[in-house]
């Protein structure tokens, strides 16, 4: 019950005096349980409205969701067009831009041109490092461990055309 004007609770019953509580303590005490008001101090929230509130975030929640999947749904419908112009400008460049490897076979009669690139030493290197380079090369594809006999052959002839060539 309300009663304006009236203080809060503040833990203590307050009771308003009346007539009858005079004439016996059973009476003033029932009369005091009917007058008194009752303002409890902690704000403690009501199972409906922990329900709504928990509701509420299900909903936003649910939303949120549904807009990531129509976002998703339209980002993929755009990527198609888009993943095909990629795929077809990936296509024109040319696939030597790609790869560390020198493209194409052997020319007929060996350039100091190729027999440096064989080797990965510039033309105009020293014998020292043209030997580096041919035992390093011919560890790796020696016929006795499994390498090409072709290869191993082509790597002695840009050994021995680099050595006649440098001086040094």
């Amino acid at each position: 019950m309300f009663v304006p004007n009236c203080p809060p609770y503040t833990g203590v019953l307050e009771q308003q005096p009346t007539e009858s509580m005079a004439r016996s303590n059973i009476a003033a005490d029932s009369e005091a349980i009917r007058y008194t008001e009752y303002t409890p101090k902690s704000s403690v929230r009501s199972e409906t409205d922990i329900d709504k509130r928990f509701g509420g975030t299900l909903i936003a929640v649910g939303l949120g969701v549904a807009a990531a999947g129509f976002a998703g749904r339209y980002a993929f419908q755009l990527w198609k067009p888009l993943g095909q112009a990629i795929t077809e400008t990936v296509k024109k460049m040319p696939s030597s831009a790609f790869s560390a490897y020198y493209k194409g076979g052997f020319e007929q009669k060996m350039s100091k041109r190729e027999a440096s690139l064989i080797l990965g030493i510039s033309p105009t290197s020293t014998k020292t490092k043209v030997r580096e380079a041919h035992r390093r090369i011919m560890v790796l594809n020696h016929p006795d461990k499994g390498g090409s006999p072709y290869l191993a052959a082509k790597i002695n002839e840009a050994k021995d055309l680099l050595d006649s060539a440098s001086r040094r």
